[in-house]
């Protein structure tokens, strides 16, 4: 088992910025590959970004490119999600993902693939 435990959420005043950590225990960490989900009431688990074993490869949700940033540290056992720009809209419950590096194939966005998630943290917008 993988445990994933994320921190880091709050309140924040829309435009300013915030930085979510999620921190793993339990297997190796460097195998797996790790993502952000959101989801707000009334709707569907959201797709926020992703990130490959060794860190150099990320992809983004739509909404969030040029404002948000993921990056992992292996030896910390830690993937961080930087949110800048934040909108009334980025409001949510921010969930961390983690899946065996095996499956490649599917993608990133789909949380159907993911083996492992935290209890998520909570990110309120201000306007």
């Amino acid at each position: 088992q993988l445990q994933l435990v994320e921190s880091g959420g709050g309140l924040v005043q829309a435009g300013g910025s915030l930085t979510l950590t999620c921190s793993a225990s339990g297997r190796t960490f460097s195998n797996f590959v790790m993502g952000w989900f959101r989801q707000a009431p009334g709707k569907e688990r959201e797709f926020v970004a992703g990130i490959d074993l060794s860190g150099r490869n990320t992809r983004y949700g739509d909404s969030v490119k040029g404002r948000f940033t993921i990056s992992r540290d292996n030896a910390r056992n830690t993937v961080l999600l930087r949110l800048s720009s934040l909108k009334p809209e980025d409001a949510a419950l921010y969930y961390c993902g983690a899946r065996f590096f095996q499956k490649a194939s599917a993608p990133l966005s789909d949380p159907g693939s993911y083996d492992y998630w935290g209890q998520g943290t909570q990110v309120t917008v201000s306007s």
